[in-house]
């Protein structure tokens, strides 16, 4: 870290700064809003900062690329580097602003956080940069190592996904990680109904579209959905429709008496079965950690469904010996590498390792064997998690079918039949398909 730290309404200086301490180890999420919080700026200026870290973190490796040849050797401060780095993001990729500004307010940000020397070693460094231009990427001769820094995702998982889907579809999932999201919610027909949200959003001021996958999404666009009425009193909540399609894939009906929702915080799928559930019926959300499963109530008592979900703290692989019950459906949305949330959360990708891969499909196989040791006879088990990799998803399921003969795959429906004539029986979302995050949904039912 910088000596000098200031309060400031300098967006490009905060914007090192936060970047500096994101790099030591910091959630790029919780550091952004503290920095917002301690300084007082305007808001067009909380969009520059936004912008500036996460563009930043989502163009790392191809920053980098550009600004090495013109460092090497030079040792700088975390920050310093950073800070040369937002300035290369916002000369590349925002073209709103004119180099000469980026450039003198960069060299003015390095003098105030380090000292006049700092101000000089970054002037040279942009007129270097300006006067000799930036390498390509796209002549790096191994594929690989190109597609990895024009698109910023670190080789392993480049090179793992070519080998599973091709080249082809490879680029395709890459190039669309850059796109900003769109913003989805899902209505809570709990309470109301989609028409009735859509009214009440549009009179607000906000663009409001349904959803083309998930029966209760809309797509809304004109300022933040959290900030708005129907948003304050529960009736919609903020969720990517690819994550709201696991809980379609239940097929909830008035039969269904209870559900176990097995890894259930924050809450947003616990409380999309709630609302489904006639009256009487139940939802029981496990979590293994006692502040996440207070999220969970939260979350449904917001809704108006508190009184159908049972929230409780348990580490699901103990299922069998700590619940008696057995349930008419049963969701398993595992923890995963969220390599299929790359587009909303860039840093994902340089956090994770095939190691971690290899871990979380035991880790899940697991958790799926024991919470598919309470599903009723009849009963359906959704399995789903939000990545992209056979390892976390084909190969699970295999290797649990391979050992619960009682068990049985069947095609995964949706109520808007995504992808129904697909010859798989899982459904796949990559992130290039829709322009959602990545998701991963298998369903079972359990033999007589």
């Amino acid at each position: 870290m910088p000596k000098k730290t200031l309060r400031s309404n300098n967006p490009r200086l905060l914007a090192a700064v936060t970047l500096a301490k994101v790099k030591n180890g910091a959630y790029s999420n919780l550091q952004l809003n503290q920095i917002i919080k301690q300084n007082p700026l305007k808001d067009s200026d909380k969009g520059l900062l936004t912008s500036l870290v996460y563009g930043t973190i989502q163009y790392r490796l191809l920053l980098e690329y550009w600004l090495n040849p013109f460092v090497k050797g030079k040792k700088m401060e975390p920050w310093l580097k950073e800070l040369l780095l937002t300035a290369l993001y916002q000369w590349k990729e925002l073209d709103r602003i004119p180099k000469h500004a980026i450039f003198n307010e960069t060299i003015e940000v390095a003098k105030t956080l380090g000292n006049v020397g700092a101000g000089k070693f970054v002037t040279a460094i942009l007129h270097s940069m300006d006067r000799h231009g930036l390498p390509d990427p796209a002549k790096i001769k191994d594929e690989t190592k190109r597609l990895s820094v024009t698109y910023s995702v670190p080789e392993w998982l480049v090179a793992e996904l070519s080998k599973q889907l091709g080249d082809k579809k490879t680029e395709s999932i890459l190039q669309s990680l850059n796109h900003a999201p769109e913003q989805s919610a899902r209505v809570n027909t709990a309470k109301t109904t989609k028409a009735a949200v859509k009214e009440s959003l549009e009179a607000e001021g906000y663009k409001v579209k349904d959803g083309p996958l998930a029966a209760d999404a809309l797509i809304v666009s004109g300022g933040h959905v959290a900030s708005s009425k129907a948003y304050q009193e529960g009736l919609l909540t903020i969720q990517d429709e690819s994550a709201m399609l696991p809980v379609e894939a239940l097929h909830i009906d008035d039969s269904v008496k209870s559900v176990l929702d097995a890894a259930a915080a924050p809450g947003g799928k616990t409380t999309q079965i709630a609302q489904y559930l006639s009256d009487g019926a139940r939802v029981t959300a496990l979590d293994i950690h006692d502040h996440k499963v207070k999220l969970i109530a939260q979350n449904a008592a917001r809704m108006g469904v508190a009184d159908r979900v049972d929230a409780m703290a348990l580490d699901a692989r103990k299922v069998p010996e700590e619940l008696q019950q057995e349930f008419d459906r049963i969701l398993v949305d595992a923890p995963c590498s969220g390599l299929g949330l790359l587009r909303r959360k860039p840093e994902i990708r340089y956090d994770k390792t095939m190691a971690d891969v290899e871990h979380l499909a035991k880790l899940q196989l697991d958790i799926l064997e024991a919470a598919a040791s309470k599903l009723k006879k009849n009963g359906y088990l959704v399995y789903s998690t939000c990545t992209i990799l056979n390892q976390e998803n084909d190969g699970v399921v295999a290797a649990f079918l391979a050992k619960h003969p009682d068990f049985v795959q069947v095609k995964t429906e949706t109520k808007l039949a995504v992808q129904a004539d697909r010859e798989t029986l899982a459904l796949k979302l990559y992130p290039d398909d829709y322009q959602t995050d990545g998701f991963y949904i298998a369903t079972f039912q359990r033999k007589e």
